[in-house]
């Protein structure tokens, strides 16, 4: 085996210049399924924060620990199935694995900051993988939140065992998903793209009792 590290890649910015507008990955569904306006009614809210950057990163916690404090200002989760949070709460890193974490930030900023990860990372052994247009993130908010999701994962959802900063993957209706919950009053749903439509369909349903409202 050698001895050296591979220290090429090809870096490419996936978001095309252009004025072909992009599209979410539950603008179909909107179309299709109806998006239910938020009322006083409304004990659960749903917001597709779309087009963020997702970026999955592999290596050695505490190199690539050093190397995101150096980027970004905040470290890696210190626990299994935490997430840490920037000051504002736009950026997150989620402890995934051992050797795995996601880091979704505002979206354009995925491709400059790879590469100033990179840079930061040097000749260690990592990986980094731009996982932005194949996942997208969905917040629900409200006071049958909660209620919600205890009908649609088998994970136990109480304050006491899921309680803010804890983030799983885990079972939701018959697909597999990422779920979190990075403050008291939000929950964030992180899924594949190709789940979107039937997640969305089945969230609907699930929540038309609370009066579910999808945000603009």
């Amino acid at each position: 085996m050698s001895d050296h590290t591979a220290t090429w890649y090809n870096l490419y910015d996936a978001r095309p210049h252009s004025e072909v507008p992009a599209e979410s990955p539950l603008a179909w569904s909107y179309h299709h399924s109806g998006r239910p306006s938020v009322s006083q009614k409304s004990r659960v809210v749903l917001r597709e924060r779309a087009m963020a950057g997702h970026l999955i990163l592999r290596g050695g916690a505490i190199v690539l620990d050093e190397a995101v404090r150096g980027v970004l200002g905040f470290g890696l989760p210190g626990r299994p199935n935490t997430l840490t949070l920037d000051e504002r709460g736009e950026r997150s890193i989620q402890w995934l694995s051992p050797d795995e974490w996601l880091l979704i930030v505002p979206g354009g900023e995925e491709f400059a900051l790879e590469k100033r990860l990179r840079e930061a990372l040097g000749d260690a052994h990592y990986a980094i993988v731009n996982a932005s247009g194949g996942q997208t993130l969905i917040e629900l908010t409200g006071d049958k939140a909660r209620e919600l999701l205890m009908k649609s994962t088998p994970y136990d959802v109480h304050p006491e065992a899921f309680p803010v900063g804890k983030g799983v993957t885990t079972v939701f209706a018959k697909a597999n998903l990422i779920l979190r919950r990075p403050t008291e009053e939000r929950w964030e749903l992180v899924l594949r793209r190709s789940f979107a439509d039937y997640l969305y369909r089945w969230i609907l349903d699930a929540g038309a009792e609370y009066a579910i409202g999808v945000e603009e």
